[in-house]
């Protein structure tokens, strides 16, 4: 390696030094893998298991109810109370969004009552909301394995 001090031959080397560029890069790819899966928790729920399905891409203003096991339900992670409708705030917040992004999707527990979910439903089309859409995990099936496609 030679090092050009600038002197009598040409003056100011102007080459870009991008070391500090990829280490900030790398840091920033390494912070924002650790919180990605962070962001998509909301609430736990043991979701069940289906080998009859569609892909669905998740986008970021998804409109997701969840119902716990204890038949607590959820309005995009944030817990409702017993007093709250569910149809009249979903109905409030969808009202600003597009035709296309007003898909609600449940997101019940597998030892949730099915009639819990069909009250949910019930309530969501006495609203007027008629996009609605459950969430499953993908069944496993003999030697199969899940994440790459």
């Amino acid at each position: 390696m030679s090092m050009d001090l600038g002197g009598a031959q040409g003056g100011v080397k102007s080459d870009i030094n991008v070391t500090p560029l990829v280490d900030v890069m790398l840091v920033l790819l390494i912070i924002m893998m650790l919180v990605a899966p962070l962001l998509q928790q909301g609430v736990a729920v043991k979701l069940p298991t289906a080998s009859n399905y569609t892909d669905k891409p998740e986008t970021q203003g998804q409109t997701v109810i969840a119902i716990a096991s204890d038949k607590r339900v959820y309005l995009n992670a944030k817990p409702l109370g017993k007093d709250e409708e569910l149809g009249v705030k979903v109905k409030d917040l969808l009202e600003d969004k597009k035709s296309a992004e007003k898909i609600v999707l449940i997101k019940a527990d597998e030892a949730v009552d099915y009639s819990a979910v069909m009250g949910a439903m019930d309530e969501l089309r006495k609203a007027g909301i008629e996009d609605i859409g459950l969430i499953i995990d993908r069944k496993r099936q003999a030697g199969q394995v899940l994440g790459g496609q």
